[in-house]
């Protein structure tokens, strides 16, 4: 405890304190401008930390990282564009409160579901990295691999349908992650020729076009009494959650922010699977699982929790050992290296004021987050206001400029197109566009880690039960596969 005071008075002086609330900033604007993304701002601002602090540079970056979360949700909810990839399950169950009068609730139950998990997170930090980081350093390739199996299992539980159609979209978005460069060989696979398909789909424009450009594609082919949208209650009150609201928040807010916090910890995790996993343990938890998809509180509050509470998980392998557990902790990694400062289980010796300064600012930029999103969701709902005409343009426009700023490429701006009308064509027929990303961001994952455990143990594929965690993963998927499969085997005979 003493050592976390320490790193407070680090944190409180004014400098750092303006570093801070600087990255907190950036990151929610960052978050609301699709496309953007934490990793390329972390990396245009690189440079610039160059003559900092090392503690000052990494508590800005820092605070854009998690900042972004907060940011991403306001697209998401008012447009259904996914303002960064951990948004992108927001946009199910967020627009839709907002088109029946709620999204300020929306915003609100968002930003106060995210600074609990945050702050959760923060608290996990300073108390369980020593153990937790000993527990990632027992995950190898058949760990990761029956992981990412039980991950994909869910897919048949994000379903409240067509168990056949809900595998049709997994096995699709399994096939678009294998797009690109074989991970092993580095040979082109499915790529036709065409070289923007060579570094695989991006998953910003296959986001963007799947929800946004097929939301600009759905407006279009709508009259204005079908996508009429209530109008939210005026005044701060009209901005608050009913209590139904918030008693059916509480758990999925708990529940996010412990899963988010474990996923975040692994390689190859962080807060996309983490939000996307939350969505499904809620959407199967719930008494209400019909409303899912169309506006049920817990499919916003749940995904908005763990995608705060992973993007906390990322800094404990980061800090305690050294070792990115993503893109956006690599750039961090890279931070600390260039000032002569490296992560791992001797920082806590050598340097403890960085290591608790970054922790300390942690809890400082959530309350940060906080005060400067809730009173602006006012101003955010005025974006319902904006007649149709005008602002299905706007979206268009959004969208287009968030995929090329991404990678200033303009054949991923035709992606994302291509996407859009598939996306148009999927929701018409009543497609669960979700367990499409879902199967794209694990299928890459699970396929590595896979091929990785069979190189090791020369082809034996008892490599996969070795060890009580890879056992742990595998019974965990067989018995989601069974309690999805089973209620079909049952009511099919009565059919």
């Amino acid at each position: 405890m003493e050592a976390l005071l320490g790193g407070f008075a680090v944190v409180m002086t004014p400098a750092n304190l303006m570093y801070c609330f600087i990255g907190a900033f950036l990151g929610t604007v960052v978050g609301i401008l699709p496309g953007l993304g934490p990793l390329t701002t972390i990396a245009i601002l690189l440079p610039i930390t160059f003559k900092m602090d090392v503690t000052s540079a990494i508590i800005m970056l820092s605070g854009i990282y998690y900042g972004v979360a907060y940011g991403g949700t306001v697209t998401s909810v008012l447009m259904r564009i996914p303002g960064e990839a951990s948004s992108v399950v927001t946009c199910l169950d967020g627009y839709e409160m907002a088109r029946k009068g709620r999204a300020g609730s929306a915003l609100f139950i968002a930003g106060i579901g995210s600074f609990i998990a945050g702050t959760a997170g923060t608290l996990a930090i300073t108390f369980l990295s020593p153990p937790l980081s000993r527990l990632v350093l027992a995950f190898g390739p058949s760990e990761y691999a029956m992981m990412m199996l039980a991950g994909l299992a869910m897919v048949t539980y994000m379903s409240g349908g067509s168990l056949p159609r809900a595998l049709l979209m997994a096995a699709f978005g399994l096939l678009l992650g294998t797009v690109g460069a074989d991970p092993m060989s580095m040979t082109p696979r499915l790529t036709f020729g065409i070289l923007t398909l060579g570094d695989g789909v991006n998953l910003v424009p296959l986001a963007i076009g799947l929800f946004g450009l097929s939301e600009v594609l759905f407006m279009a082919t709508r009259s204005e009494e079908e996508l009429k949208i209530l109008a939210p209650p005026k005044g701060l009150a009209g901005f608050l959650p009913t209590a139904e609201e918030a008693k059916r928040s509480i758990g999925p807010i708990g529940r996010g922010s412990v899963l988010g916090f474990l996923v975040g910890l692994l390689p190859g995790g962080g807060a996309v699977i983490a939000s996307f996993l939350s969505y499904a343990v809620e959407r199967r938890l719930s008494r209400h699982p019909e409303e899912f998809g169309k506006g049920a509180v817990e499919g916003l509050a749940g995904p908005e929790a763990a995608n705060n509470a992973g993007t906390a998980g990322a800094f404990v392998p980061l800090l305690c050992m050294g070792i990115p557990a993503n893109a956006i902790t690599a750039l961090l990694l890279g931070a600390f290296m260039i000032h002569g400062v490296t992560p791992g289980p001797t920082i806590l010796e050598r340097q403890p004021e960085v290591f608790w300064g970054v922790v300390a600012s942690m809890y400082i930029g959530n309350i940060m987050l906080l005060v400067l999103n809730l009173p602006l969701i006012g101003l955010f709902v005025r974006i319902l206001d904006i007649p149709r005409a005008f602002l299905t343009p706007m979206i268009l426009v959004v969208c287009l400029v968030g995929v090329y700023s991404n990678s200033g490429n303009a054949d991923d701006v035709v992606v994302a197109v291509v996407f859009g009308f598939l996306g148009f064509f999927l929701r018409r027929r009543g497609f669960d566009l979700g367990i499409v990303i879902l199967a794209y961001v694990l299928g890459p994952i699970f396929e590595r880690s896979v091929r990785q455990a069979l190189s090791i143990s020369d082809g034996d594929p008892a490599i996969f039960l070795h060890s009580p965690l890879s056992i742990g993963f595998a019974v965990a998927a067989a018995v989601i596969l069974g309690a999805g499969l089973w209620p079909r085997r049952v009511a099919a005979p009565r059919a």
